[in-house]
């Protein structure tokens, strides 16, 4: 896909895992983003580690967005994981996942705590709260502005 929108904000680089040839949430992803004034670049589908991990170093982005619905989330975002880490440009880019980790859903809550020991800044399930995803990748929603009393319009 390789689509790139410019917003004000901060940059995000939005993926899948090799494994996953879901779309559907990529797009989710990358509108949810830039709505909230995110400038994304999204690698599509099926996105090879060494691809994901070239255009990290290209971009500097704010964040690696990973998301999967096929299951095998754990598997590989571990994975991917550890080459970030282990990288000595990447080790310090903050990192999410998020979607369907494993086959057996959010029964299985110790592989939340592996990913995050692994290196994730933060693990989402699918049915994770928006506001709590938005508000770790510094895009939550600014407080309301109050208005003076004499500013507001009279009817």
């Amino acid at each position: 896909m390789n689509s790139v929108c410019r917003g004000n904000g901060r940059t995000f680089v939005v993926t899948s895992v090799s494994s996953d040839s879901h779309m559907w949430n990529l797009v989710f992803l990358q509108l949810l983003l830039e709505e909230n004034g995110g400038n994304v670049i999204n690698l599509g589908a099926c996105t090879p580690d060494e691809l994901v991990m070239s255009e990290c170093l290209r971009i500097r982005p704010d964040a690696l967005v990973i998301s999967t619905v096929n299951g095998h989330g754990h598997i590989d975002g571990l994975r991917l994981i550890r080459k970030i880490r282990g990288h000595s440009v990447l080790a310090s880019m903050k990192v999410v996942i998020g979607g369907k980790l494993g086959v057996h859903g959010s029964r299985q809550a110790g592989s939340r705590a592996e990913l995050v020991a692994n290196g994730f800044d933060a693990v989402f399930e699918a049915d994770a709260d928006l506001d709590r995803f938005l508000d770790c990748l510094g895009l939550g929603t600014p407080a309301p502005q109050r208005v003076a009393p004499t500013e507001i319009r009279s009817t």
